[in-house]
This record gives C-alpha cells, structure tokens and sequence, in this order.
C-alpha cells in the first residue's frame, strides 16, 4: 500500500453513492464506520447539490466491534425504509467495513423488506471508484429492468443515454446537447440513466431501440447487458469535439435511418472556422500533454492534433481498465502511454516532456502551476470552479466551442505575459507609461504621497526598492505600496529601501 497526498479515484463506495446520488427514489445503505462519511462533502461542497446524498450509514464506532455490528446494519436499513421511503435500496460495505465480512445482502434478505433491494459487492482493495460506479449501475439495471419490455417497433425511434452520474465532469450540460441533437434527428429520449432516472424508468429500458454510451467508464457495462438482453444496440462514438460529434451524428442517424443534414446543418461550432483562420498559426504545432479518465484524455488527444494543430507529446490515463483503449490512442500519436494512479509519476512525465500546454485533472492544474506552464481542466477530478453554474458542455457542437475557449485562452493570456514581461523598459508598456487609452499629453498622476495627522509627508522610493515592488503581481501591487508608505510614515522613514519594503511586508503579516 502506498501513502500519498492526492488520489485521481475514491473507493468503489464512492462510485456506488454518484449513482445512488444521480438518481431519484433510490437510496444507498452503506455499512461504515463513523469517518466514512466524507464522501457527502464530496457532493454538497464540491458539485453545490442542494441536498445530501441518499446514503445512510450505519456510521459504527471502535466500541461497537465487540457488540452485533450486523444488527447495527439491520436497524439502519429498516430505519432508512421507513423515513425515506424509496422505490428501491441499494446495500453495500465501504472498504473498512468490508474487513468485518457483514454480507449486507445476506442480512437484507433475512429482512423481508418491502422494496426491491440491489446488493453491491465492490472489493475496495482491488478495484476504485470509475469501476464501482460501472459496476453498482450494472447491478441496478440487472435487477430493475423489466425483461418483458421490448422496443414499440414504429414511429419515432427511441434511445437510451447512458453513463451520466453525480459529480462527473459537465455531465448535466452534456445530456442537455446530446438531447438536442436526437431531437433534431427526429428520435425522443427513452430514458436518461443513471443522472435523474428512478427505479421505474430503469424498469423500461428495455422499450427503447438503441443505447448511446456517453461515458463508457461508467456505462458500458449496463449496455452490454442490455445489448444481449434486449438486443438493442449501442453507439460508442462520444461526441467530444467537432469530428467526433459530425461521426456520432452519422452513426445515430445511420442506425435510426434518418437524415443527419438537420443536425449537421449550421451547426454553430467556431472552431473549424478558427482552425483555417490565420490566428490560429500561433497555436500550430504547439507541445500538448494530456492526461486524464480515458474517455476524456482520448478524445482530447483527438482534438488536440485533428482540430487545433497541436502535437500530442505525451497521453495517459489512471483508470487502468481502459488501459488497452490508451495504449492503442498513445500510437497513434507515437508516444509512450502514461498508465498511473500516482500523481508523482505524472509531474515527472510532464517536467521531462516541457509541453507548451498541459491538459489534465485538477492535479495536472496545480502541477502545472508549479512549472510555471498553461493548463486547461479536461477530466475529473475537479474542484468547485470546474462544476460551473452556467451552461459549459464538452459534448455535442456547443461543447466544441466551450473546449476551444478553455484550451486556447491559457495560451494566449500566457502569450500576453511574455509579451509584457519581455517590453516591460519599453516607453510603451512599462509600469510608468500610464493608461494607453489617455492620450501622450495627459499628465502623469502625482507622485503618491501619505497623510498623516494633519501633515503631508513625501515618501521616497529608491531605484531598488521600485524594482523589487514591480516583482509584487499587478493586482496586489497597489495595495502592497499603499502599505508601504504607511509603515515609512508611521516609522518616520524618509526613504523607502529595500529593507523597509520587506518590514512593512513583516508588519503587516502579523
């Protein structure tokens, strides 16, 4: 086992609670112990849901080992039934709990309770969260989904979207596009699963014609089976990007036999016209590092050199059950696949290979930071900024345009740093020269002066001290000065060196 400060996954528990948590009327016993209750934040602080999560632990104690921990599991599976009352249960261990050997579903099937209940066996010392939410929305639909069903076979067709969880990245804004373009292929949803799906629409599955995958790390289990169960087939292109999604386009139109030209047809997207644009040679050939869930460093790697023109000089991943999938994208690229849940290994990759961009997970953000190098957010894990309030998808068209925003802005504004910090003695961009839109006779503002109980007191600043200042960022600097004179005054100091500037810095940090 080894100890480390960041993980790209959670346990499998975790996996099981998005979906619990992406669906309605389902609720999630969890046997765990009194610390494994993190896991809520996870959801309310991070993804800003308005409510908890569906989950009710039995949250036992050290004191509790020497008593019945499995009756302990009993009372909180009844009790959950009881106040919450929910269409279905899920029952499960988290990865400590896991050790006592309670068998949650054996315990429940002694329980005669009164819903359908949904028993999840997720070794937490073998496998992570991606897998566990796999394998926890396999399991609901094996059990939910009513096997008499068959698809209506006439009028508009009908399709299954599967794979959008709680807390996985934009996945609520990438359901809105990929509904908009079945809609103007003239084909109706079925059914959305697991994100805002209950036990009774996973019941009728089996009515819709086709599946469409959208995150075959969480999905693609469920329509294996639902594909040799009901024999409806599935569509694997994700729609990430301006090429893949024309592909997914042509692929759901070919298997509805519709026309595709109405969702193709003005399709909005600006980053084909800004690809041909001669803007665009800056980016031309820049070094791009990408590293992610599969799904999304894959179809990252794809746009990066297809539609962008930048050169794939490293590609990976950390959900090892993808790690054929990775491997077969990183040759295409001619670079070595990167397959690793150790975020060390990952800033090693990175300082060795000097790309230009990087495209990662939150880690890769701060990685990035510390080599002073752009980066865009492309895969969870994320932070609280990367699950925006407002409409940002990474599917369909509008997602195109989102992703072109955000890759391509870190580069530019770099560009603009350097550009400032290169002609920073230049009469025209120096800290001196004022505002650019006053004209050149406009007057300099006065010399910063401070008052003090009543009088006006010059402050002078040395050659050296000014130096130092301009090394203080733009945004703080003001600020930074404005102290500074503060503390001279109040200290009687006529000049302002060096040694008063880092002063005034101590003084204040007290």
């Amino acid at each position: 086992m080894q100890l480390a400060v960041w993980t790209y996954e959670g346990p499998p528990h975790v996996g099981a609670m998005r979906v619990a948590t992406a669906m309605e009327g389902m609720h999630y016993v969890l046997h765990a112990p009194q610390g494994d209750t993190y896991a809520d934040l996870l959801f309310t602080m991070i993804e800003r849901r308005g409510k908890r999560p569906p989950v009710t632990y039995t949250t036992f104690q050290a004191r509790d080992l020497g008593k019945d921990t499995a009756q302990l599991f009993q009372d909180a599976a009844r009790d959950a039934i009881e106040r919450f009352k929910p269409q279905a249960v899920m029952v499960g261990a988290s990865c400590t709990a896991e050790l006592i050997q309670d068998d949650p579903a054996g315990l429940c099937d002694a329980m005669n309770l009164p819903c359908p209940v949904i028993p999840l066996e997720l070794p937490s010392y073998q496998r992570k969260e991606n897998w566990g939410a796999a394998e926890t929305f396999y399991q609901v639909v094996r059990h939910l989904a009513d096997q008499s069903i068959r698809p209506r076979g006439e009028g508009r067709k009908l399709a299954n979207i599967l794979g959008p969880t709680a807390l996985g990245f934009r996945h609520r804004d990438d359901v809105i596009e990929v509904r908009r373009i079945l809609d103007a292929l003239g084909i109706d949803v079925n059914c959305v699963a697991p994100l805002g799906a209950s036990p009774a629409d996973i019941a009728r599955l089996g009515a819709a014609d086709f599946n469409v995958v959208l995150y075959p790390e969480t999905g693609m289990e469920a329509a294996r089976w639902l594909e040799k169960t009901f024999g409806q087939p599935t569509i694997r292109t994700v729609p990430i990007g301006v090429g893949a999604t024309r592909a997914f386009v042509r692929e759901v139109a070919a298997l509805a036999g519709v026309d595709p030209a109405p969702a193709l047809d003005g399709d909005g997207s600006r980053l084909p016209w800004w690809s041909r644009s001669v803007d665009s040679t800056y980016l031309t050939g820049k070094r791009v590092f990408i590293f992610g869930d599969a799904t999304h460093a894959i179809a990252a790697a794809r746009i990066a050199q297809d539609e962008l023109g930048f050169v794939v000089c490293g590609l990976g991943c950390y959900n090892r059950e993808f790690a054929r999938e990775l491997r077969e994208a990183a040759a295409l690229y001619g670079v070595e696949p990167l397959i690793t849940d150790d975020h060390l290994a990952v800033e090693d990759a990175i300082a060795a290979a000097s790309p230009e961009l990087v495209l990662g997970t939150q880690m890769e953000r701060h990685i990035a930071k510390r080599l002073r190098l752009p980066c865009a957010v492309i895969s969870s894990p994320v932070h609280v900024q990367d699950f925006p309030a407002r409409h940002s998808p990474q599917m369909g068209f509008e997602g195109a345009n989102v992703i072109f925003d955000s890759w391509v802005h870190p580069l530019v504004m770099g560009l603009e740093e350097h550009l400032l910090t290169m002609f920073r003695e230049d009469f025209e961009f120096s800290d001196d020269a004022g505002a650019s839109h006053l004209h050149a006779g406009a007057p300099k503002a006065a010399a910063p002066q401070q008052a003090l109980a009543g009088d006006t007191i010059d402050t002078l600043w040395t050659e050296e001290a000014e130096r130092e200042l301009k090394k203080i960022p733009f945004f703080v600097r003001g600020k930074a000065r404005r102290n500074t004179e503060t503390f001279a005054a109040d200290q009687g100091r006529a000049a302002i060196d060096i040694a008063t500037l880092y002063d005034a810095k101590a003084h204040y940090a007290r």
